[in-house]
């Protein structure tokens, strides 16, 4: 096993690439998916059965895990591997995207953001050298830089100001990271949906020199149009030999698109977010077990899917549980959203081996274009 940080591409097919990257802690095979586990869980899974379905490594959240059991304390009861038994990589965000969208009376300054807790209105303040701390503190394997994001549409001036903000955090979270080695710090290219800001915010990304990058800034409202017109030209901005993350991203169709853009790393709450609201993704769309037409079918989700869910339990009984609002009816959907999300990462790493992306991703959109099967 590696001992270090380091990627390699295995195959490129258009711009759609396949590889590994090493960590101490094990391989991840992209493009990857990254199921969310924001306060040390991925919501109603148990950390070997989201290994189960395939996931090399689990997201987590600076901005909760800080507030909520603090960062000091998954320290001193050994990291935040040991702490949420997950032996394999975890990245963290830094916690600048949640202190925008959740926290409450919060100001922005060239230092950092001051907000009150959105859980008990405590005080605190976030800087780039406050979020390296907390994020060595949990043990990450991937540590993003802190950032600032604004929600899209904003005005030209107003993105080009926030981006400008996050590059000079981005060298005050380079020096704070100093020299981990095993571990790797990600820079956020930031720049909206405007083409000439993205190209000044990678420059001067690529100066500072990162373990790798990420595209920041999108799925924040701007639609799935403006967001593949600028994945058209940003991921090609960021250095070709090192790993390229869409954060926040996304829908299936959303993750195909971004792969066939030149993207290796996504990572979205929507599966397992979906699977508690009764949403399950099939490779014929999205199933709503919450309608009556599911109630006498005792039809799996999905034939061919091989997750526990299906081999075992029929949209009969999806239904019934979750009109009964029993707990396993989040459990038994987000095993089967998160196993057909990995099952997507994998066709399309074949596919991208095999120069065949194109004709694989014909197949995907033909299929989800016929809908749900038919009703009994």
């Amino acid at each position: 096993m590696s001992t270090r940080f380091s990627f390699s591409l295995a195959a490129t097919d258009g711009k759609a690439r396949t590889g590994t990257i090493s960590t101490p802690r094990g391989e991840i095979r992209t493009p990857a998916f990254m199921p969310v586990g924001t306060a040390a869980t991925v919501k109603a899974m148990m950390p070997e059965s989201v290994a189960a379905t395939g996931a090399d490594i689990l997201l987590g959240n600076t901005y909760h895990l800080m507030l909520r059991p603090t960062a000091e304390r998954v320290a001193r009861l050994g990291g935040l591997h040991k702490f949420m038994n997950w032996d394999k990589p975890i990245l963290t965000d830094s916690g600048g995207f949640q202190v925008m969208s959740l926290a409450e009376l919060r100001k922005l300054t060239e230092e950092g953001v001051s907000f009150r807790s959105h859980v008990d209105g405590s005080k605190h303040m976030l800087t780039p050298e406050r979020s390296m701390e907390i994020q060595k503190l949990l043990g990450s394997d991937i540590v993003m830089c802190f950032d600032e994001c604004p929600a899209l549409p904003a005005d030209h001036d107003r993105i080009a100001q926030s981006m400008r903000l996050s590059m000079r955090w981005a060298q005050r979270s380079r020096d704070a990271f100093g020299d981990r080695p095993g571990h790797a710090l990600f820079g956020i290219q930031q720049g909206g949906d405007v083409e000439e800001l993205r190209g000044e915010s990678a420059e001067a990304l690529r100066g500072i020199e990162f373990d790798g990058y990420a595209i920041g800034g999108l799925a924040v409202g701007e639609g799935q149009e403006i967001m593949f017109q600028v994945l058209d030209y940003a991921p090609g901005m960021l250095p070709v030999d090192k790993p390229r993350y869409l954060m926040g991203v996304g829908k299936p169709d959303d993750i195909v698109g971004a792969v066939k853009r030149g993207v290796d790393m996504m990572d979205c709450v929507l599966p397992s977010r979906s699977g508690r609201t009764g949403q399950a993704w099939t490779r014929r769309g999205q199933v709503n077990v919450k309608n009556a037409r599911h109630a006498d079918d005792p039809r799996p989700l999905d034939e061919q899917c091989t997750c526990p869910t299906c081999r075992n339990y029929s949209r009969a009984y999806l239904h019934h549980v979750y009109r009964a609002q029993e707990m396993i009816s989040g459990m038994l959907l987000t095993w089967h959203n998160l196993h057909y999300y990995q099952d997507l990462m994998a066709g399309m790493r074949a596919a991208i081996a095999e120069q065949r992306f194109d004709a694989w991703e014909a197949g995907f959109h033909a299929e989800r274009a016929r809908g749900d099967i038919e009703p009994l």
